[in-house]
């Protein structure tokens, strides 16, 4: 008889472990009840609407490439680096110049003299300059790269290894965003993530979003932007479990070890 009641306890914890699980899955899976999507995805991912755009305080390269390096070497400018020091020698290495955007949303690029690139994705002030240098080379249209060079997001709250990341992309989605921070841990909030951007005329916008909704390709979140903030929010449990103190886990250990000692004791005596 006692064989049958422990084999009966043992099937009903199983049942409740099981469906846990279920609920568990159910708030931690993403794109949930995802269906064919996949020609809306691929022309949202083609469109340079979502590339970043170059706001006040970034930091860019620009350089200028063509069959005329004597031209290109005007608007190339160097600066010189400190490598290393030997005794009485100083050793320096050549590092492109960068250009800072200021508050304003102007740089000043050498003989284009100042130009307004404040809202400008990376190719269209590409596009920009060919036009205006196209005469300085003889109607040759140079090559012109452009990089943000201090392009971070910032991923805070419940992931594995929240901090600030650098990247050189300028389509990096907040999926990728969270993989560099290891992803969400087990009690991350998945559908109230929040982040914070700065607009390009410095008024600040939060923006919430819901990884488990397979529409989240059309958030304006989904695409981050350099200095986005993202802050994964803690479910119930890990609230619950944060407002439980030394003295109460303490307790809870206890009466643990003192209902095992029962069981046991109670079993002996049958």
């Amino acid at each position: 008889m006692h064989t049958k009641k422990t084999t009966f306890s043992f099937f009903i914890i199983l049942v409740l472990l099981f469906l846990s699980s279920c609920g568990s899955v159910k708030n931690v899976a993403y794109f949930q009840k995802s269906e064919s999507t996949t020609d809306s995805l691929k022309q949202n991912q083609s469109s340079d609407v979502h590339r970043a755009r170059i706001k006040p305080l970034d930091i860019l390269t620009i350089t200028v490439v063509s069959t005329q390096p004597e031209t290109s070497m005007i608007y190339n400018l160097v600066t010189p680096q400190i490598s290393e020091t030997s005794g009485n020698s100083i050793q320096s290495v050549p590092t492109l110049q960068t250009y800072l955007v200021d508050n304003d949303g102007y740089i000043y690029f050498p003989v284009l003299g100042k130009l307004d690139v404040k809202g400008l994705n990376r190719k269209e002030l590409a596009t920009m300059i060919q036009d205006k240098l196209a005469s300085s080379f003889n109607n040759e249209i140079p090559i012109i790269t452009i990089r943000i060079t201090n392009y971070t997001v910032n991923i805070v709250g419940e992931v594995m290894r929240p901090g600030k990341f650098i990247t050189m992309n300028d389509r990096m989605t907040i999926f990728e965003g969270l993989a560099m921070a290891g992803d969400l841990t087990i009690y991350g909030k998945r559908e109230n993530v929040k982040v914070l951007r700065e607009n390009s005329d410095g008024t600040k916008t939060y923006i919430t979003i819901n990884l488990n909704d397979k529409n989240i390709i059309y958030s304006p979140a989904y695409y981050l932007e350099q200095n986005d903030v993202v802050y994964v929010e803690p479910n119930g449990a890990k609230s619950r479990t944060s407002r439980i103190g030394a003295s109460e886990t303490l307790t809870i250990s206890a009466l643990s070890i003192l209902i095992s000692v029962a069981s046991i004791v109670i079993n002996v005596l049958k």
